[in-house]
């Protein structure tokens, strides 16, 4: 049996193809040497360990987190052999690994979108009055979005939740929160969009620094709040986010009012309004019996007013009735006075008859 002859294109191509049966995508872990961009479109750089090195390629579109040499990373991507017979990795996403090599891209991503704008605080929207719907990405099955939901329904209740079920950590998570991100965007049917993902370690955490992640979080026309890790936690999504939790647990808190704590704020509400009703009542009814006493005051005054005018009017009557005048001495005569006629003579004591003998003229200068 012969040997297979091929040509040297041929021979990379079956290569290739073989290699792409074999593996649709590898994921590498190594550390960065050689980095390098040419011109400003494509990336270059070797991923080695201590004892092996491998080429690797990548479009610089593709790039979602700096890069330096020596820094740890994990790749995925495709193995192929190169038209010149090289063996190198297509990659199609990049993670940086371990505690220092996480940071160092943290510290560069943040200078880098910072100078953008992105984390700008007159930016933040705060959280909707009267929320009513809640859109939530992260992994149902994780402790941090169990405990999100149970402090919802503790606190407050009755909110309508959406939830995009993604990874939250991994080279995949950080497109499929995207996806969820745009997602929610689209519909439009939530107030705000709650991003969770409890504690873990920076390798777990450090999908939350992706730039293309991090970039949508800062685009989203609906205001986001994070509850990412533990307190001590940062990452570049909480920055970029509207409102930051410190946890899953927290951002719950921020998001609903108490419901013992309203109902102790309605009580003593409503006490605070009996009290000012009561005083109302009282005060109002001191004004009344204010006015009252002020009334009956002024009406006596008017009464012994007019008691005084009416004594002076009893002294003045009785000092001009007949009875005082007869009493000075005089006498009243009844009758037609004419010569002949029989008048009555009242005195004090005394009624008399008496016959007219003489009329004679009075005069007045006597």
């Amino acid at each position: 049996m012969e040997n297979p002859k091929f040509s040297v294109s041929e021979f990379i191509e079956v290569c290739n193809q073989t290699l792409e049966y074999s593996f649709s995508a590898v994921d590498i872990e190594g550390e960065v040497a050689s980095f390098k961009i040419n011109q400003g479109k494509w990336v270059f750089f070797d991923l080695k360990d201590e004892t092996s090195s491998i080429g690797c390629f990548m479009a610089v579109w593709n790039l979602r987190t700096p890069l330096e040499d020596g820094m740890k990373v994990v790749v995925r991507g495709i193995p192929k052999l190169t038209r010149t017979g090289r063996f190198s990795i297509t990659v199609q996403k990049i993670m940086p690994v371990g505690e220092g090599s996480i940071k160092k891209s943290f510290e560069l991503l943040k200078k880098k979108l910072d100078q953008e704008g992105l984390f700008d605080p007159l930016k933040k929207r705060s959280i909707p009055e009267n929320l009513q719907n809640i859109g939530v990405i992260s992994s149902t099955q994780a402790a941090g979005y169990a405990d999100f939901i149970k402090i919802l329904g503790e606190r407050w209740g009755g909110l309508k939740i959406s939830v995009a079920h993604t990874s939250v950590q991994g080279l995949s998570a950080a497109d499929q929160i995207i996806n969820a991100l745009n997602y929610f965007n689209e519909q439009n049917r939530v107030q705000i969009i709650a991003i969770l993902r409890g504690g873990g370690s920076a390798d777990d955490l450090a999908v939350f620094n992706d730039e293309k992640l991090v970039r949508a979080v800062a685009a989203s026309k609906i205001p986001v709040i994070t509850g990412i890790g533990h307190e001590i936690d940062e990452s570049l999504c909480d920055l970029a986010a509207d409102i930051i939790a410190s946890t899953p647990s927290n951002a719950a808190q921020m998001l609903t009012p108490d419901r013992a704590a309203e109902i102790s704020k309605i009580k003593n509400n409503l006490i605070r309004v009996k009290d000012q009703i009561y005083t109302a009542i009282n005060n109002q009814s001191m004004l009344v019996l204010r006015t009252i006493t002020d009334t009956g005051r002024l009406i006596t005054q008017n009464l012994s007013a007019e008691q005084a005018k009416i004594q002076e009017a009893t002294k003045l009557l009785e000092h001009l009735s007949p009875e005082k005048i007869l009493q000075q001495g005089y006498a009243i005569i009844s009758g037609k006075i004419t010569i002949g006629n029989v008048v009555k003579i009242t005195t004090s004591t005394q009624e008399l008859s008496a016959e007219i003998k003489q009329v004679k003229e009075r005069s007045r200068h006597d």
